[in-house]
């Protein structure tokens, strides 16, 4: 039977129903704004966003200058001097991916140099520009910063906007219907009208014989306490809503597909499988080099970026992608027998990626 089945009218034989106030689909006429808290509400876009961060958080940064790898400066390090590397990544991606954009504030000695790096509130932060499309000032907690005094990341630049263009800010839509859809399910048990069960009789039963014959089943066994005992050629069909039916679970894989599409995650990363295709090892493992070059890499580029700004000129900050995107041990080990036997690398090099001591010998702990 499905969800819809109980609603149909049958001429004969009389059925009792416990029904309660009706579930309506939602009103789609004005849809409310979908802001950060209401979007991370979605499991789905939680996890998309998470899948950013854990991404990111794990990859070393490295300054180079002519491609030669230097001693990273200790603000790059640690750039937040309350809290560690990891944390500020994570505010910056998580702010560009629910923002569209990340403020740094930045500090400088004496001397002019970044000693202290801070994440502000991208919701708090205003912009003044001037009739030209230069910024002139930033606005934060009743605070004007200079520009030389912050450090903007944008997502996705649209032409003539101040501010970049988060996913949730682009698809208000496609969030707002999976939002609802999600509440529909869950209020489908409590205010969706779905009955128990129905009470049946052979017999015409008035209308105060009915209410009297619910009552009495409510009273015992409706309510779970005794046997119940039923006159008059009453039966009582309990209703069961499948899993499917229950937990609208195609419309919610649909919705997952959705989120996972729009930032740019696989939909392996997302523990979710897409119907008509098989997951093997080495699609997967494409599906995480594709989700690295054309989604992450979208945030990793403007942090890099932001970085190599504050660096004296001919340093680049870069993070290091190939920690994400290590294989499995036969490939690397495979991989680096071609590159020995090609000459391009040197057993040294070759230990370094795998964090061994370039003599050969395990240093003393």
């Amino acid at each position: 039977m499905g969800i819809f089945d109980v609603f149909r009218r049958d001429a004969a034989p009389v059925e009792v129903r416990a029904m309660s106030e009706a579930l309506l689909p939602p009103d789609r006429s004005s849809a409310a704004y979908v802001g950060t808290t209401d979007a991370l509400s979605l499991a789905m876009v939680y996890r998309a966003i998470n899948i950013h961060v854990i991404s990111a958080k794990q990859m070393p940064l490295h300054v180079y200058r002519d491609d030669v790898e230097i001693t990273t400066p200790s603000f790059i390090k640690q750039p937040n001097l309350l809290s560690n590397r990891s944390a500020f990544i994570e505010q910056c991606i998580v702010s560009l991916a629910t923002n569209g954009n990340a403020f740094w504030e930045i500090t400088r000695d004496a001397a002019g140099r970044v000693v202290n790096l801070t994440v502000l509130n991208p919701n708090e932060v205003g912009i003044k520009s001037n009739t030209a499309g230069q910024v002139t000032k930033y606005l934060y907690q009743d605070r004007e910063l200079k520009p030389s005094m912050v450090k903007h990341l944008s997502l996705l630049r649209v032409p003539g906007q101040d501010r970049g263009l988060s996913p949730i800010a682009a698809a208000q839509k496609e969030l707002r219907g999976a939002i609802d859809v999600r509440d529909y399910s869950a209020n489908w048990f409590s205010k969706g009208g779905v009955p128990n069960g129905v009470l049946k009789s052979d017999q015409v039963l008035s209308p105060d014989q009915a209410i009297a014959a619910k009552n009495a089943w409510n009273s015992t066994a409706g309510a779970s306490q005794g046997v119940a005992v039923l006159g008059n050629g009453l039966s009582y069909n309990p209703i069961s809503l499948s899993p499917n039916d229950a937990q609208f679970i195609e419309t919610q894989n649909f919705t997952v597909t959705q989120v996972a599409r729009l930032f740019g995650v696989p939909a392996s990363l997302m523990l979710a499988g897409v119907e008509g295709t098989s997951m093997t090892y080495t699609n997967v493992e494409q599906d995480w080099i594709a989700y690295v070059r054309f989604s992450l890499m979208s945030y990793l580029v403007e942090i890099e970026d932001a970085f190599s700004d504050l660096l004296p000129r001919g340093q680049r900050a870069k993070f290091n992608i190939d920690a994400l995107l290590r294989s499995d041990t036969l490939s690397r080990y495979q991989a680096h027998q071609i590159a020995l036997a090609a000459g391009f690398m040197t057993v040294d090099e070759i230990r370094k990626l795998e964090n061994l001591p370039a003599n050969g010998v395990t240093p003393n702990v």
